[in-house]
């Protein structure tokens, strides 16, 4: 028998959340069964752990949590063996498979990945898919001619879980960072991790009036979408992109397409859900070599099961700073 939080829906189709016991036979079908040390809360943690299910959870009763990090307890694949530290973000566990809010868990291979070198489960949930979102946009735009020196990145969304990792990564690299937060008192935070620009969101989060504007940003890693996209597009430097990786400003892309005529800006969709398993490894020893530990200590917030139904219900609201990282076994 395990703890697990297990989300069940009433007559009248409302969800709740009640940590549980539950046995092994109760877990899904899949090729390895893991020990779950540490998950975490992303936003669609937040939509699943929400009274509707967000539109994510297709079946009750459910396992939330869309990432998490153990070790190998039984394993049917030769790639993995009892004893092997793993980490899975993504292929819609906690949302359409059982995730890692729970003490085990039973997943396909294919959708593990082995725990870098040099880090722990406890720090790779502090990474979690928000920082391996971050990590795949910074090579992204990497990919795309973005060297230190090329003049300022801005990082929107910059005190969240993508942003607050995409700020200490470029930092270490090298970069000059701007961060955009709606949070004031979040300023200090960011500078900790080595922003040396604090962007007030009102100052960019505005209908685009002009399709040009000053070419002000090198690069730009985008968790917001809606106005502020639309507004940066035209902001950014001739040639440079836009890794878009969230839309907690909305879906919508008020926009024209003069920068990418004008300027050559390319927009670069950034999905962490479907990535192949080699760019999945590439970032994660991205992650543990260009990553500084002390400063990802720095956005820890930690959590047990029985916080996450109000951290859910936070991280919706934009009331969370950091990255939280959930011990399942306290």
């Amino acid at each position: 028998m395990f703890k697990a939080l297990i989300l069940e829906q009433d007559a009248e189709g409302r969800a709740s959340a009640q940590i549980k016991e539950i046995g092994e036979d109760a877990l899904p079908e899949g090729d390895v069964t893991v020990a779950v040390e540490y998950s975490t809360v992303n936003y669609k943690d937040g939509l699943c752990l929400s009274a509707k299910g967000g539109g994510l959870v297709r079946k009750y009763p459910h396992v939330g949590g869309i990432d998490f990090a153990g070790t190998v307890e039984a394993s049917d694949d030769s790639r993995y063996k009892p004893g092997d530290k793993v980490v899975l973000t993504g292929w819609r566990v906690g949302e359409v498979h059982w995730g890692g809010y729970a003490q085990k868990a039973r997943v396909k291979a294919d959708w593990l990945v082995p725990l870098p070198e040099g880090l722990s489960t406890k720090q790779a949930m502090a990474v979690g898919t928000a920082g391996f979102t971050a990590m795949l946009a910074v090579m992204a735009l990497e990919d795309h001619g973005l060297k230190p020196g090329n003049g300022p990145v801005l990082v929107t969304g910059a005190a969240g879980g993508v942003g607050s990792v995409a700020t200490a990564i470029l930092a270490a690299l090298g970069h000059e960072v701007a961060g955009v937060t709606g949070r004031p008192e979040t300023a200090d935070y960011l500078k900790s991790l080595g922003a040396t620009q604090i962007v007030p969101r009102e100052e960019i989060n505005e209908t685009v009036k002009r399709p040009l504007e000053t070419e002000t940003w090198a690069g730009c890693v985008d968790a917001v979408g809606g106005d502020m996209l639309a507004r940066v597009l035209g902001q950014m430097k001739y040639g440079a992109s836009v890794a878009a990786v969230g839309l907690a400003g909305g879906a919508g892309l008020p926009a024209t397409v003069v920068p990418f005529l004008l300027r050559g800006v390319n927009l670069l969709g950034i999905d962490s859900v479907m990535q192949p398993y080699d760019n999945r490894l590439r970032a994660w020893q991205r992650v543990a070599k260009d990553l500084p530990m002390d400063k990802l200590e720095a956005m820890v917030q930690p959590a047990t099961l029985a916080d996450l139904p109000g951290l859910g219900a936070d991280i919706l609201k934009g009331q969370i700073k950091g990255r939280v990282v959930v011990d399942v076994n306290a």
